[in-house]
């Protein structure tokens, strides 16, 4: 499983080149030819055809985009355009070959037989082989690989690669994600053997087998990828993907109203009233749909002040979530009281809850030894209750929850300051590094249940994911018990005590689902609404040959 923080010349040919302009609101691509800006897009559909870009931008830059060591959205976007998995979801959420066009799983469940394409190459030319697969998981278990991905793999007995076409894993015991966990990205044997991963040029410069191949980077700017023409499910029909990176949701939006971006997650209000005209109507197709991801305020539990799980529990008695969905969100989504998607199998609806009620949120502050000064300020041991939620820049969305938070908490006598960082800095150095008091932040999280890597006690060393410092033995306990069965009941049983315990201790204030809105370019065909989502079909979108918006001329 794969969590990330929510919010992103070969062998003598010639490729495309991707150009962009810097200029705002000006044309994006340097060497194209733009089409009027004011052209009716989504006539008659004329088939799939090769040609045009996709324009693509995030208020965050990648981090890296070796998928090791990446933990933001920005770079999981990138990386999952370049590299492959053996297997991949498909829309209905059913594990599909990618690098693997089939396996085998033993009677016993705990070996499976990978059998790997043939004539794969790697984007550089060299051959796709087993022994990239088996390297890539020697260097997830190695413990100089700082990564936050490795418990899955160590999981596993024993891993060989017995010919070039064939990998085969052995577990000691059942582990229920194991075939899902191989849709991580395999790496190039020959590009990273026998060099500190952290040091490699494919952090930046990145060679997989995937439908895109990298093409240049600036930091802070651009990401720009163009076409594998030798791509094993044949090449994308979109000649490239040029990832930009805006400082702030209203900038961008004002990019996508002027025609200058093919997609934007809106907002509630940009997605209900400020896109309701003809003109934007007319150049794009909005959607909407329940992702697998959830917005929470957590808690520095190393923090004296979060000790006390009364303290936790009276925090979100304090906050009002209804009135943050109805303000913020303007009724498109819906509570969380806990880290699972509504709705799937393993979600349990009936665990503790924790209700808008402030009289409650005080008694259990003064049970906590909290009590008010003249002025209502809660204080203890002389020191006043008050404290700075952390979040990222340019997200009006948390900015704008951040702020009913602040109003709701100092209703019971907390105080609290807001405090925004520049998203590469955030993450770098306040959420792996633990420097926080609360943090205002998402997860988009895997589409199986295990939650080993946000919520073990093991996990919490600078990089890893589980950055609160939560630590829970029975936790542990129902999470080693929810990976080590096939059994789905089984699962379901640990997975709901899982979500009960959480919720009782309140290491989050789980805050909201939100709806994914995004808006994307009606000239685009190919989009096909699934319980995955919209985007696990990229490489099938098109643009008809009349719509097509970017010529590129050769490099």
């Amino acid at each position: 499983m794969r969590f990330r923080l929510a919010n992103q010349g070969l062998d003598g040919r010639k490729w495309f080149f991707l150009l962009l302009l810097a200029a705002l609101m000006a044309a994006v691509i340097i060497g194209c030819k733009a089409q009027e800006e004011e052209k009716t897009y989504g006539g008659p559909d004329t088939g799939p055809a090769y040609g045009d870009l996709f324009i693509d931008a995030s208020i965050g830059d990648a981090s890296t985009l070796l998928p090791p060591l990446a933990v933001d959205a920005a770079s999981a976007e990138i990386s999952g355009l370049v590299y492959d998995g053996l297997v991949k979801y498909d829309g209905d959420l059913n594990l599909v070959g990618q690098l693997a066009e089939s396996w085998e799983i033993s009677p016993d469940g705990l070996t499976i037989t990978f059998h790997l394409r043939h004539g794969v190459k790697w984007q550089d030319g060299a051959p796709f082989t087993a022994k990239d697969v088996l390297f890539t998981y020697q260097l997830m278990v190695d413990p100089k690989t700082p990564t936050a991905y490795s418990g899955d793999y160590l999981q596993v007995k024993k891993a060989e690669a017995p010919d070039d076409h064939t990998f085969r894993v052995t577990y000691p015991q059942p582990f229920a994600p194991a075939l899902g966990s191989w849709a991580l990205a395999i790496l190039p044997r020959h590009r990273l053997e026998g060099q500190d991963l952290t040091k490699s040029p494919l952090g930046r410069n990145p060679i997989g087998t995937g439908p895109y191949i990298f093409k240049e980077w600036r930091a802070g700017e651009k990401i720009a990828l163009a076409y594998n023409p030798n791509y094993f499910e044949g090449r994308p029909y979109l000649n490239g993907f040029v990832y930009l990176v805006k400082p702030d949701t209203a900038t961008m939006f004002m990019e996508l109203k002027a025609g200058n971006l093919d997609r934007m997650g809106l907002n509630a209000i940009q997605y209900t009233r400020q896109t309701e005209y003809p003109k934007f109507k007319r150049m794009y197709n909005k959607y909407r749909y329940m992702p697998f991801s959830y917005i929470y305020l957590g808690y520095n539990l190393n923090d004296s002040r979060f000790a006390d799980r009364r303290v936790r529990q009276a925090l979100t008695h304090a906050i009002n979530k209804k009135e943050i969905i109805d303000g913020v969100l303007m009724g498109l989504g819906e509570e969380a009281h806990g880290p699972y998607k509504p709705g799937t199998w393993y979600y349990n609806p009936n665990v503790p809850k924790f209700p808008y009620d402030p009289a409650r949120a005080k008694a259990l502050l003064g049970e906590a030894g909290w009590r008010p000064d003249a002025d209502g300020i809660l204080t203890k041991d002389g020191a006043p209750f008050a404290f700075t939620i952390l979040t990222n820049q340019g997200n009006d969305t948390r900015q704008r929850t951040a702020e009913i938070i602040q109003s709701r908490l100092r209703a019971v006598g907390i105080l609290v300051k807001i405090r925004q960082v520049e998203w590469a800095a955030f993450v770098k150095e306040f959420i792996q590094k633990g420097r926080f008091e609360a943090i205002l932040l998402g997860w988009n999280t895997g589409l199986d249940p295990d939650q080993y890597d946000i919520w073990h006690s093991s996990k919490t060393k600078p990089g890893e994911l589980n950055v609160t410092h939560y630590k829970n033995p029975e936790v542990d306990r129902l999470l080693d018990e929810g990976r080590h069965t096939f059994d789905r009941e089984k699962r379901r049983r640990a997975y709901f005590r899982f979500q009960e315990i959480v919720a009782e201790d309140q290491p989050y204030t789980f805050l909201f689902v939100p709806d994914a809105l995004p808006a994307i370019s009606s000239r685009f065909r190919g989009i096909k609404p699934a319980p995955a989502g919209i985007s696990y079909n990229f490489i099938k979108w098109y643009v008809p040959r009349g719509d097509q918006k970017y010529t590129l001329s050769p490099y």
